[in-house]
């Protein structure tokens, strides 16, 4: 849990400081800030490929979870969730200065929540928090998510500053939920797990450091593919050999 406990107060502070100072960070600051943190995924991402046992079984669930994501269509469906979250801001300059308030609050925490717990990173940097303790990605999404936060929280005021409070129930739970599993999981499987998302980190770093706009969301599928062909599929490797 000390991982969102930081993340939270990354949050908070990022928050403050745009709430504060009312204006968005410079923008050649924040995109040095995304170079390094895109090569520093992309360090995590390589290391934990690295611990794959089985690269066939990397591959697989890669190809299967990308196949699955793509035909729900994941990250569509976020985009369209996150655009009816959007402020029109065109019409909300003509509104009422109350009513613009109460609706800047909603959906800076709407858009705030949906940024910050969406995500491979999130789902990764909880589950790799509450199976070994490593907080390594965690973090680097609390850096983010701290520049992020400024950032909104300038554009859309004090709803970003609330959504602290739903990213501790989601991240907590998630992390809790991972270290409820750790029993039912062997070495082998976890190695899997951590193989296949270093390659979605990968993905994500590259996309950081704007060298490609791949769709990350729509590879989340191949966690769960992963546990199991790295259970079942050297059983099945084996049947076949035998004949």
């Amino acid at each position: 849990m000390l991982g969102t406990i930081i993340n939270v107060a990354t949050v908070i502070t990022g928050s403050s400081l745009g709430l504060i100072f009312s204006k968005r960070l410079p923008e050649k600051v924040t995109e040095i800030v995304f170079v390094a943190l895109g090569l520093f995924t992309l360090f995590i991402g390589f290391t934990m490929a690295g611990e794959s046992l089985q690269p066939l079984v990397l591959v697989l669930s890669l190809l299967f979870g990308a196949i699955v994501g793509q035909l729900l269509d994941l990250d569509r469906r976020l985009t369209s969730i996150l655009s009816r979250l959007q402020p029109k801001m065109a019409g909300g300059e003509h509104a009422p200065e109350r009513h613009q308030d109460s609706q800047r609050f909603t959906e800076g925490l709407l858009t705030a929540f949906v940024l910050f717990c969406v995500g491979s990173m999130t789902l990764l940097g909880c589950f790799r928090e509450g199976l070994t303790g490593e907080r390594d990605i965690i973090l680097t999404k609390s850096f983010m998510d701290f520049f992020s936060s400024a950032a909104l929280a300038a554009a859309y005021g004090r709803g970003v500053l609330f959504s602290a409070i739903p990213l501790f129930i989601y991240q907590g739970a998630l992390t809790l939920g991972a270290s409820q599993l750790q029993s039912y999981l062997t070495p082998g499987l976890t190695a899997e797990i951590y193989g296949t998302g270093g390659l979605m980190l990968i993905a994500l770093g590259l996309n950081l450091l704007k060298v490609t706009d791949i769709k990350v969301l729509n590879l989340t599928p191949a966690l769960l593919f992963a546990p199991f062909l790295a259970r079942y599929f050297p059983l099945l490797q084996d049947a076949i050999l035998s004949f």
